[in-house]
């Protein structure tokens, strides 16, 4: 990946982590993301993606000062469900001894203004699962009708820090049925520092459905690897996932991209072409946890595709 004659990447926007595109029947284009501070949840829209770099952000949500919504507020997204607006994101507690920093949950607001950027943001509560553990990055996707949620979880008998599982929902912050794993930390590249699947992406294209999602620890060994299913296929049965076997998007030195990964989707103003969203550092070395670390970019390219019909994140990147 990469070549000697470029030098650098330019982001996006500047720290700003987890990024998440919508583009929207209403000609908006919506974002959010993590914020260096991990304290609040800003949206922002502009009818153009460019138009996002100066669009004024709008504080969603705060963070409580005590209690399970407290701490290290991740990786917000913004939905849109049977004519409201939903955002999910994951939240942690502040205790006196700090144990609960990194135990997260995720949570869902509401909010049925047509523009997100007004109107009021309800609590709708923890989104549960089967059983109470770390849990993060929930996304949420349609298929034939059935919405989805994919998250990424620890699973108190397997060694590691998450894996992606997948279900049908009853209702926006409401699971249904049966939970299941569809790829857990197994490969050298998803197990660098950390055993880590997290982040997922949906993605619906040529008779296929794409997840991707994000291996490894934080710093520079960060990368993302590809799930691929038949849009035919039962979503909820793990056989109908094939993962890929090395990494589809990882450092690039010569190129000073560094950790990419936690990547959205969207369309591009015309709606002809995918639009790949993720972030990235642009140096290796980081001072302490690399979580405290605010210099995780978001960056934008136009997405790529193989001849076999699958995305190409590596010639997507490349190419200016």
């Amino acid at each position: 990946m990469g070549n000697l004659e470029t030098s650098y990447i330019t982001p996006f926007l500047e720290q700003r982590a987890d990024p998440w595109m919508y583009k929207h029947t209403d000609g908006y284009y919506y974002f959010t993301a993590s914020v260096p501070e991990y304290d609040r949840i800003e949206v922002r829209r502009s009818t153009t993606i460019a138009g996002l770099k100066e669009a004024q952000p709008v504080v969603a949500w705060r963070k409580y000062a005590e209690g399970p919504l407290s701490a290290n507020i991740w990786a917000p997204e913004l939905h849109f469900v049977a004519g409201k607006w939903y955002i999910y994101f994951a939240a942690a507690r502040t205790t006196e001894t700090n144990e609960g920093l990194f135990d997260h949950r995720m949570y869902v607001l509401e909010n049925s203004s047509a523009n997100p950027l007004e109107g009021e943001w309800v609590e709708k509560g923890q989104l549960r699962t089967e059983w109470e553990s770390f849990a993060l990055d929930a996304t949420t996707f349609e298929h034939r009708g059935v919405w989805y949620l994919v998250w990424a979880q620890k699973d108190l008998n397997i060694p590691g820090n998450s894996n992606l599982y997948i279900s049908e929902m009853s209702s926006p912050w409401t699971l249904r049925g049966k939970q299941v794993m569809i790829t857990t930390p197994e490969y050298d590249w998803e197990i660098i520092g950390f055993k880590v699947n997290e982040g997922a992406a949906v993605l619906k294209r040529g008779g296929r459905i794409y997840i991707s999602f994000s291996a490894s620890a934080t710093d520079f060994n960060y990368c993302m690897g590809l799930l691929t299913a038949s849009e035919d296929a039962d979503l909820l049965d793990p056989q109908a996932w094939t993962k890929s076997t090395s990494p589809v998007l990882t450092t690039d030195e010569s190129i000073r991209l560094f950790g990419p990964g936690h990547n959205s989707f969207t369309l591009s103003e015309d709606g002809t072409e995918d639009i790949f969203v993720f972030h990235a550092r642009n140096y290796k070395e980081i001072a302490g946890d690399p979580l405290y670390d605010p210099n995780r970019h978001t960056f934008v390219r136009v997405l790529k595709w193989h001849e076999d019909g699958t995305p190409d994140f590596v010639g997507s990147v490349l190419a200016e």
